[in-house]
């Protein structure tokens, strides 16, 4: 799609919302092949989706569902609830951002401003709104098609042909029916809490009470008539939610499911659940260190639970997307055997040593589909049989993703290309933009632990020395150094002002095993830094264009707390740097993620304290830019208004940036822009660059 006359990339970036609107997304293949479902909206700039319809044997699409003609009224009435799943799920766009669907996709249903709709792919095509409590989320199709279990306010509500009515809901303002608690979405990856039974005549449902979670307020401070916001925390070492599980039938009767959670019970986490047609209802559910997850089957009529499955490992078990599940009896699983990840069947390693398994996507007679890497710069979709063959379905560089039903497989490919979606080999069509930079990376392995490292220069470069830019993530659950255009895309800009820019994956990033992820245990700190500098040390040897004696350091998130801690403690190095929303003290973080590395504090303070940026607040010597958003519930405001006291208590002057009513992914478009071309303005004065230069 063209771009605007007069555009740079920052505002380019914040419009299109990082170049996502446009492209198809959340796909769906039918049971049986016939017809593909996705989400895409109308244009480059477009953040509101539309439900389309795809024929694959003929390519020809059709719109479903409109929503500015199925709202005929202007603005988003988001309940707060919905508000707070967006973002968990990081979702930058509008309309219709999820969808619900009969493995036929004969119909589907989903929710606009609170409202549940209902569309009939294989009758007459009609969308029909239904009766409902006009603050709908997250809502659930029927196994018949005809009924939609929703969630409203803190219970569950059913609309369909008798009407709308109540299933359940809280009896205390702690206590919600049919939602994911905090750390379910936000570090699980299970974002819902409702399920249909494959026959529609129960409903599966989680009661969270928050009652025992820290209660923890954030305010607007541009708002001071505005009363703060109550969010229920679970900082580490503090408690978590309570999450019970109950099958509900349609008349309301509750019978209680036993898993082991609860204050007495063996097990902390309910980490996901499947309850598919020909399957039994399967939980998986995790001990609070994390070291043990297990595989129970749940009895619909009694609730009673039997353990099927259990794997241990010394510091954590990973959750992996789509395991556990199963595959005509048998139990697939995602386990670590020596330094590989790999797919299992019945407890028995399937797939080969060095096929480093990221996801499952699917299963069939022939074969599990998988997510793949040998080399961690490029994920694979693979094919594994039960003999232990694997063949390859898409591969080739970049990331890809695949999603499967009756023997057709719609592709999704990103590259240095850009991004596809493919299915029966025909182009689904994109409407996004075209970035107006074009990355350009150098892919290098440095250093004795073989760092995986890209390098950007600025286009028509002509080879003198740059001041350095590091761009890291550099920590758990986030690769930055792949082979895809959009990893590089904000890299290749800064490049473009006169940097040499330098994206490294240490130690803890995923991709390269077990051991490789498992090196942070107990440090976050030490050896995320160190590779950090080793990757930009043996670069800077090897290639005079890198002028390490102006070297800066930027990050998000993680990538802030590893840009703060790299002026922390190695000004030798690094010598300004930008730190975005960053955790400062991991006691102020949530409870499945910190002690998943750091352990427990009351039984690992150490961890704790090795960790801890505000401890280091003495030592700054370099400009620090501190920018966080005051409206983060995912990375409090308080971890940086924490470090600047600790930072003013020391006296080292420093800059913080507090963005109000800005959540932890800046979705605001001004806010998208205007940060880049903020952070390069501080980079320039910081290393004393003449921006003519650039």
């Amino acid at each position: 799609m063209r771009v605007r006359m007069g555009d740079t990339f920052p505002r380019q970036s914040a419009r299109t919302r990082r170049f996502t609107c446009g492209q198809p997304r959340s796909v769906s293949v039918a049971d049986d092949g016939r017809r593909v479902l996705f989400l895409r909206s109308d244009g480059g700039d477009d953040s509101v989706n539309c439900l389309w319809v795809l024929d694959p044997a003929t390519g020809e699409e059709r719109l479903v569902a409109d929503p500015p003609a199925l709202l005929r009224e202007d603005g988003d009435g988001l309940p707060p609830a919905e508000l707070e799943r967006r973002e968990r799920t990081r979702e930058l766009g509008s309309g219709i951002v999820a969808y619900d669907a009969l493995p036929d996709l004969a119909r589907a249903c989903f929710v606009l401003n609170g409202r549940v709709f209902l569309a009939d792919l294989d009758g007459d095509g009609r969308v029909v709104e239904m009766s409902s409590s006009g603050d709908a989320f997250d809502p659930h199709i029927s196994p018949d098609g005809m009924s939609v279990a929703y969630v409203s306010g803190r219970g569950i509500r059913i609309t369909g042909p008798a009407g709308d009515h109540r299933l359940i809901g809280g009896a205390t303002e702690t206590v919600s029916w049919g939602s994911a608690e905090f750390v379910a979405a936000e570090e699980m990856g299970r974002t819902r809490g409702h399920w249909w039974a494959p026959d529609g005549e129960q409903v599966l449902a989680t009661r969270v009470d928050v009652g025992g979670v820290g209660e923890w307020w954030i305010s607007s401070p541009v708002e001071p008539a505005a009363p703060p916001r109550s969010v229920r925390y679970p900082a580490a070492g503090t408690a978590n939610a309570e999450v019970g599980l109950a099958l509900v039938t349609l008349d309301g009767a509750t019978t209680d499911v036993h898993w082991g959670g609860g204050p007495d019970g063996e097990f902390e986490y309910l980490a996901g659940i499947r309850w598919a047609v020909g399957e039994p209802l399967t939980l998986t559910v995790q001990t609070r260190d994390q070291r043990t997850l297990a595989v129970l089957t749940v009895d619909p009529d009694s609730g009673d639970t039997t353990e099927h499955y259990r794997i241990i490992d010394e510091h954590w078990v990973e959750l992996v997307p789509g395991s556990p599940r199963w595959w005509e009896g048998s139990l697939l699983t995602v386990e670590d055997r020596a330094d590989t990840r790999c797919l299992f069947l019945d407890g028995e390693a399937l797939s080969p040593d060095g096929l480093q398994v990221r996801s499952i996507l699917g299963v069939a007679t022939s074969g599990v589909l998988v997510q793949a890497s040998t080399d961690p710069l490029d994920v694979d979709v693979v094919r594994v049989g039960r003999d232990g063959s694997v063949e390859s379905v898409s591969a080739g560089g970049g990331v890809r993703s695949a999603v499967p039903g009756g023997g057709l497989v719609a592709v999704s490919l990103s590259d240095l290309d850009g991004t596809l979606l493919e299915v029966s080999g025909r182009p689904v069509a994109s409407l996004a933009e075209e970035p107006l930079v074009s990355p350009r990376p150098g892919f290098h392995v440095v250093g004795e632990r073989a760092i995986r490292t890209a390098v950007l220069f600025p286009d028509d470069h002509d080879g003198s020395p740059l001041p350095v830019l590091v761009d890291p993530y550099g920590g758990p659950h986030a690769q930055r150094v792949q082979r895809t255009r959009t990893q590089y895309l904000t890299s290749q800009w800064f490049a473009d002002q006169g940097f040499a820019v330098v994206v490294a994956d240490g130690r803890g990033t995923p991709g390269r095993g077990p051991a490789w992820e498992r090196a942070v245990a107990g440090d976050l700190a030490g050896p995320v830094l160190d590779d950090q500098v080793d990757a930009l040390l043996a670069m800077g040897a090897t290639d005079d264009r890198l002028d390490l004696s102006r070297v800066a350091l930027r990050g998000w998130s993680f990538g802030g707390y590893l840009a703060a801690l790299a002026v922390l403690r190695r000004p030798d190095v690094f010598h300004a740097a930008v730190a975005g929303a960053p955790v400062t003290d991991w006691c102020l973080y949530d409870t499945h993620y910190t002690e998943r590395y750091l352990g427990h504090p009351d039984t690992n303070p150490e961890a704790y304290e090795r960790t801890d940026l505000c401890a280091d607040a003495a030592s700054l010597t370099r400009p620090l830019l501190l920018i966080h958003g005051m409206a983060d519930d995912n990375v409090l405001a308080a971890h940086t208004l924490a470090l600047s006291r600790a930072l003013l208590e020391a006296g080292k002057p420093h800059s913080v940036l507090p963005l109000s009513g800005v959540t932890h992914m800046t979705p605001q478009e001004e806010v998208a822009e205007n940060l880049l071309l903020v952070q390069l303005d501080f980079l320039r004065q910081a290393l004393d660059l003449d921006p003519s230069s650039a």
